[in-house]
């Protein structure tokens, strides 16, 4: 029998329902399965930031000393407590549930508050700690959503198993490897269903190694190291050929099959089939990945591969992301020491903890694109200017856009895709293209991002056969 690690979406959790009927209970047998849950659709937002507004949550109050944490935490308690409400509608069953993330809550909110009053002191710095009180209030939310759903199987007469990776039981941290096979050595896949969280508490430190790709990571290296058959993810929407929400629910469809190098790019521009580091090791251990869609449980979904190459060029995807940061920098006197430049520059974007998404470079220019909040994005603007006085140093708002597929002739996708753009009334800014023949980037003003998306996917992607499966739920 296939042996399986499948990996449930935030979204996806939070339409509970849906999750039991076309996951859990959709097998007659429900074992032979481990699934890594993500927390409750909102929770991480809540207690981090969020991950696209990057308006602040829990963390970010503390880092900032702001003492509305306590009703920021407070907030995210209730709205767990709510989750509980709509889930389990025996009463022990809902207060065993609140009572165990009450429990946690509860626990955090001393430990928070000693760790500030202990950094009124000169001799304690609150920096030393951020990444501490990052990672267990990452771990909250995760262990709430597990818990809740291995008590809800159990309910139901499955032998569920909540296996609680956060390392909130005070045991000394191993390496995240060490700790999935610690947790695994015991566990009888035939007759057990292991609900595990998506973080791990480990030696390396899940949150400032991967931030949130932290659960893939999780996810990834369990499937790895108990040599999974496949790995699934279930997300709330399929790998589609665009954003519907841009182009038309009616003009898309799920790409089917691809391969790894679509997946990186794709994670490069946010939207992550799978976290590169993550895939990596599941490349490296010849595990398949099948994404699907939640709501469309008899749909095959996309399976990414490492050894899938189609036998024509295709455009698979039209990928793309808007408020991105260039930074452009141009100096003659850096002729003949790009390389010292863009060194001091990296430092710079690095310090800042902003996202390197794409970079272009000639003899005496640079340019960064980068994604991140603003506050992080002008301090590396101001700390280029202060850097570099005499250079002429400029930002401005562009958006990328990917023609995307396993095998593309680009120079004929760079050509098509320009006429294309033009004949839409969108001017690109920049161009890109790599000798890899995965894909072609264009950069154009942010306010034209749905246009072009819009013109690309007409171009690329909806001259498809008839027989092509629509979706209403699509990346």
């Amino acid at each position: 029998m296939t042996y399986t690690v499948e990996k449930i979406g935030g979204t996806s959790m939070t339409a509970f329902d849906a999750v039991l009927d076309n996951i859990f209970l959709r097998p007659k047998d429900p074992y032979n399965r481990v699934f890594v849950v993500s927390a409750y659709g909102g929770i991480t937002d809540s207690l981090l930031e969020c991950k696209k507004t990057s308006k602040p949550g829990v963390y970010q109050l503390i880092a900032k000393r702001d003492d509305k944490w306590e009703e920021a935490l407070e907030y995210v308690e209730k709205r767990m407590l709510l989750t509980n409400e709509h889930i389990f509608i025996d009463p022990m069953n809902r207060i065993r549930a609140d009572k165990f993330i009450c429990s946690r809550i509860k626990q955090a909110k001393n430990c928070i508050a000693n760790i500030l009053e202990t950094c009124q002191y000169g001799q304690f710095s609150l920096r030393r700690y951020l990444p501490q009180v990052r990672e267990f209030l990452s771990s909250i939310g995760e262990a709430h959503s597990a818990f809740n759903t291995a008590l809800k199987l159990k309910t139901m007469g499955i032998n569920a198993k909540f296996v609680d990776l956060s390392g909130w039981d005070n045991q000394p941290p191993r390496s995240l490897d060490d700790t999935i096979i610690n947790v695994f050595k015991d566990i009888d896949v035939t007759k057990e269903l292991p609900i595990v969280t998506g973080y791990a508490y480990c030696q390396e430190g899940l949150m400032g190694t991967y931030d949130r790709g932290y659960s893939e990571m999780t996810f990834s290296r369990i499937a790895s190291l108990t040599q999974a058959d496949l790995a699934i993810i279930h997300k709330e929407y399929h790998l589609s050929s665009a954003d519907p929400r841009v182009v038309g629910t009616d003009k898309v469809f799920p790409i089917g099959r691809t391969n790894y190098d679509v997946a990186d790019q794709l994670a490069n521009l946010g939207m992550e089939a799978i976290h590169p580091n993550a895939a990596a090791g599941l490349r490296e251990s010849n595990i398949e990945i099948q994404i699907k869609n939640t709501f469309e449980p008899e749909h095959k979904g996309t399976l990414i591969s490492s050894d899938y190459q189609p036998e024509t060029d295709k455009v698979e995807i039209i990928a793309g992301k808007e408020k991105v940061f260039a930074l452009h920098l141009f100096d003659q006197t850096m002729v003949g020491q790009v390389d010292n430049v863009s060194y001091e520059l990296m430092e710079i974007i690095s310090d800042a903890h902003v996202n390197l998404i794409g970079k272009e470079m000639n003899a005496n220019s640079i340019t960064y694109y980068l994604g991140g909040n603003t506050e992080s994005l002008n301090k590396v603007l101001y700390k280029t200017e202060k850097r570099y006085p005499n250079a002429s140093i400029k930002g401005r708002m562009v958006a990328l856009i990917a023609v995307i597929g396993s095998q593309i002739d680009t120079n004929k996708a760079l050509a098509k895709g320009v006429l294309s753009l033009m004949n839409n009334d969108v001017t690109p800014v920049a161009l890109h293209s790599s000798m890899r023949n995965v894909n072609v980037q264009f950069v154009v003003s942010d306010k034209d991002y749905q246009n072009a998306i819009k013109a690309l996917h007409h171009e690329f992607c909806e001259e498809v056969p008839a027989k092509q499966v629509k979706t209403s739920q699509v990346a």
